[in-house]
């Protein structure tokens, strides 16, 4: 459980940083107004994501109203899925039943879609 935790709290920070420095990023962020949460099914381990102005902030408990969730079986599928090299882990587990999505799809396709702005550069 402490290494999804701390999974989803480093997601935070890229996602801030990636604001700050990342142009293609903060494009991404233009207009957009909303919450987002990353959470386990039994809701024991939820992180809350805030888009708004074209930051993006959070917090270490679930949100009242999110646009989206995607709740994963467990803290274990979870850190599994979101560290997995496979890049149909994600999608492989919505087939499995692994992970469960609620909300707004478009927006959880954002999402998957500024995932790119989030993997460390390679040095050249």
């Amino acid at each position: 459980m402490f290494k999804f935790r701390m999974l989803l709290w480093a997601l935070a920070l890229m996602m801030k940083k990636a604001a700050r420095k990342n142009p293609d990023f903060r494009k991404q962020l233009e207009g957009k107004n909303f919450a987002f949460q990353l959470q386990t099914v039994d809701g024991a381990i939820a992180r809350q994501f805030t888009v708004a102005d074209n930051a993006i902030s959070s917090r270490g408990k679930a949100h009242q109203d999110p646009a989206f969730t995607i709740s994963f079986k467990d803290a274990e599928t979870g850190l599994n899925i979101l560290t997995s090299k496979d890049k149909n882990a994600f999608m492989k587990g919505i087939q499995d039943k692994d992970i469960t999505i609620d909300g707004d799809l478009s927006l959880v396709m954002w999402f998957q879609s500024v995932s790119k702005y989030l993997k460390p550069r390679k040095k050249k």
